[in-house]
């Protein structure tokens, strides 16, 4: 009796079910229309900055696109890579290892290179106020460590890669294809320096984009990396020994 009354109920339901239309709520969160979208923001900042209209930089402004990006889907900026990896000693030592390794690549490797190739150095003429300014450096390196290694690896690594990615359902393809779009912009958001400037940034964002890959997309160590970079950068131009400086 029991059997037979449960299999009546479940009957019943079946039919209920299948009489009652679904409700399927569209996860717009997901969609690949709004990370078009936001896309097509990116490029209109980007002209917005080549022609001008934006002051200082355009970080500060993909940074925030990135921020509201986040907050509408309901992600953090955790769950892009903010967060230590594995523990601060270990995010530090491979940061600095990372961020001289870097260095070295840029001042022997590709920078060389490249000027053989092009025949012109990278444009740093608005850099050459730091020579022997120690004021002008310290604010360098603090901007270093603030709008570019902080600000551009939340913008660059941090949210444009996963953007670009999600557009590819974040399959291995679809990182490969976002490590190559994304750092192709980041060269081109060094346009003041020039072709080779554009060439040899673009290879070093490349490099940080391995490296947030390589670390199971963390932005701790390429953050790190970028600012020791930077520093070191700096540091060549206030004593007089940067190359073609």
């Amino acid at each position: 009796m029991t059997q037979s009354t449960n299999r009546a109920e479940s009957d019943a339901t079946i039919q209920e079910s299948a009489g009652s239309p679904a409700r399927v709520t569209p996860n717009w969160r997901r969609s690949k229309w709004l990370a078009v979208g936001e896309l097509v923001v990116v490029v209109l900042i980007f002209v917005a900055d080549a022609r001008h209209l934006i002051p200082l930089s355009k970080t500060p402004f993909l940074l925030l696109l990135g921020w509201l990006s986040l907050w509408l889907r309901k992600i953090s900026w955790r769950g892009v890579g903010l967060k230590l990896y594995r523990s601060w000693k270990t995010s530090i030592v491979l940061g600095v290892a990372a961020g001289v390794l870097l260095e070295l690549i840029e001042l022997f490797i590709t920078q060389p290179i490249l000027v053989k190739w092009l025949g012109k150095q990278p444009d740093l003429d608005v850099f050459r106020a730091l020579h022997g300014n120690l004021k002008w450096t310290a604010l360098a390196v603090v901007g270093a460590w603030t709008l570019a290694a902080f600000g551009e690896e939340m913008v660059y690594r941090g949210y444009l890669m996963n953007r670009v990615a999600d557009l590819f359902n974040r399959t291995r393809r679809a990182w490969i294809i976002s490590l190559i779009a994304v750092h192709i912009a980041f060269g081109l958001a060094h346009a003041g320096q020039g072709l080779t400037g554009i060439i040899d940034e673009g290879l070093m964002g490349l490099l940080l984009g391995i490296i947030y890959l390589r670390t199971n997309r963390n932005l701790a160590v390429p953050i790190i990396a970028h600012g020791v970079s930077d520093t070191i950068d700096f540091l060549l131009i206030f004593l007089g020994k940067y190359p073609g400086m």
